[in-house]
Formats: C-alpha cells, sequence, structure tokens
C-alpha cells in the first residue's frame, strides 16, 4: 500500500484530478462500491503496477483497520 487519501481534500488539486483521471483512462480504477466515494487507496504490487481502489469507507476508519491488521501478525 502507498497510501489511503480523502477524496473531499485531496481533488481540489488539480494534480491529484490529473492523476486520477490517467488512471481512470488506464483501466487502474477498481470502484469497491457503488455507494458515494470518500477515500482511495494507492497500491502497487511487486512488478511496480499501480492501482487505485475507490472507496466508500473513510480514511480514519481505513486506517484504523490497517493497524489493526498490523496488530494481529
Amino acid at each position: 500500500m502507498i497510501g489511503i487519501f480523502d477524496l473531499e481534500k485531496t481533488t481540489v488539486s488539480k494534480t491529484t484530478r490529473e492523476y486520477l483521471a490517467a488512471k481512470q483512462k488506464n483501466g487502474e480504477i477498481v470502484n469497491v462500491s457503488m455507494e458515494i466515494p470518500k477515500s482511495f487507496v494507492v497500491c502497487s504490487d511487486r512488478r511496480k503496477a499501480t492501482k487505485v481502489y475507490v472507496s466508500q469507507i473513510s480514511t480514519a476508519t481505513l486506517l484504523k483497520r490497517t493497524k489493526t491488521e498490523r496488530n494481529n501478525l
């Protein structure tokens, strides 16, 4: 995982909007729900290919879940 981002706060930036538009054009965005999106998570695999997961879950909740998962390992 590269990062977890709040959609409302980050899409005010032209750079972020252009980044997300390019990922959409390349088919590198995955919508995990059809509900109103609140966040996006950028992930990279071993080949350095990135995917963007758009989620209805808030960044605070996603961060809590990553901490919980790390503690369970």
